[in-house]
């Protein structure tokens, strides 16, 4: 099978929350006198993978009326990405965040080398105030996309926007397909925190595609095991499960697979997950079975892992294509770099 280049292109909208992104120079943050500003977010990473892989991504979000939301805009808007359903807030600014980066100098505050940290600042943001009004505004972008996807960043923004994707997953489907990523970050559900469990649990069980981290399945619901997470949420059609012994487990109704993670050297880990999510999501659109859809998950995360921005810059789709459908010995000997992706396309 090749990879379609052709219109019409699957239609998939991505909603939530969208950060302007501070990168430090590696080494302790208070040495950092110049920082590289890039752009973050779960979906919005998300969306610029779609769009590199042939899908017709639209990024449904608020923004403050700042020069960051603008920046934000014009960022994803350069990638191929629709942002016609960004909503500029007049009140409320963008959420921004510094991104701490390890150099290994074995100084007191500083990080291993290639370890990053993320410190927020997104209380009161545009998005936060992300509600059914939005959704209900967006209701032309929705009609007729293929997919719609979100994380739990989003649900645990407020209560109005956990009010907005229970909205989301209860629509008509009408063809449409719900995707979510658990993304489980305790320090956004401070307030709610007793409350984490049961709207996360609603989530996966409401959504026909849902992505689980090991670690995070094990603090939400108990256990990162694969088959028991599949035994405890048997609804969506598909399960992702990212093991944490580099692995990745995924069920596509009764069928069962497991893809090991490609050999790299990584940069940073930060939006690889994004990336793994906007791999399988393109390939399922684009009609890949299952253990592909897999390794386009891990192609792109590579392509995260191996960068230094929270989106990824892929290598063209038709490499990734040549690489996903080649044999298991042929994956298993896969290092990803730049120079292996071409070769193997070559070969």
């Amino acid at each position: 099978m090749t990879w379609p280049t052709t219109s019409p292109r699957p239609r998939a909208v991505t909603v939530g929350e969208g950060l302007a992104v501070l990168v430090a120079r590696p080494g302790p943050l208070e040495e950092s006198e110049t920082f590289e500003r890039t752009a973050g977010g779960a979906e919005a990473n998300v969306a610029t993978v779609l769009a590199q892989l042939n899908v017709e991504a639209t990024w449904l979000s608020r923004v403050g009326d700042d020069g960051f939301g603008r920046y934000l805009t014009g960022h994803l808007a350069a990638r191929g990405v629709d942002v016609s359903a960004v909503v500029t807030d007049p009140a409320r600014p963008t959420a921004v965040y510094v991104k701490e980066r390890g150099s290994g100098s074995g100084k007191a505050t500083d990080l291993g080398a290639s370890d990053s940290r993320m410190l927020y600042y997104r209380n009161g943001s545009a998005a936060s105030a992300l509600s059914t009004a939005d959704l209900d505004a967006a209701a032309g972008v929705l009609e007729g996309c293929e997919l719609v996807h979100f994380t739990g960043i989003t649900t645990a923004l407020s209560g109005s926007a956990t009010g907005l994707t229970e909205a989301l997953i209860a629509l008509p489907r009408r063809g449409r397909l719900v995707s979510f990523d658990l993304n489980f970050r305790p320090a956004l559900w401070a307030a709610r925190a007793g409350d984490a469990p049961a709207i996360l649990a609603r989530h996966v069980r409401g959504s026909d595609i849902v992505f689980l981290g090991a670690d995070e399945a094990e603090a939400v619901f108990g256990t990162g095991d694969a088959d028991r997470l599949r035994a405890l949420f048997p609804e969506p059609a598909h399960l992702v499960i990212k093991n944490n012994e580099h692995s990745v487990t995924g069920f596509s109704g009764a069928e069962r697979a497991e893809v090991p993670a490609l050999a790299l050297e990584i940069t940073e880990r930060i939006g690889a997950g994004d990336a793994f999510a906007g791999g399988y999501l393109a390939a399922l659109l684009h009609g890949r079975p299952l253990v592909e859809r897999l390794r386009f998950g891990h192609l792109c995360a590579a392509a995260a892992l191996t960068g230094t921005g929270d989106g990824a810059d892929l290598p063209a789709p038709q490499r990734l294509a040549a690489l996903a459908a080649s044999s298991a010995p042929e994956w298993d000997r896969v290092r990803y770099t730049d120079a292996v992706v071409a070769e193997n396309v070559a070969s």
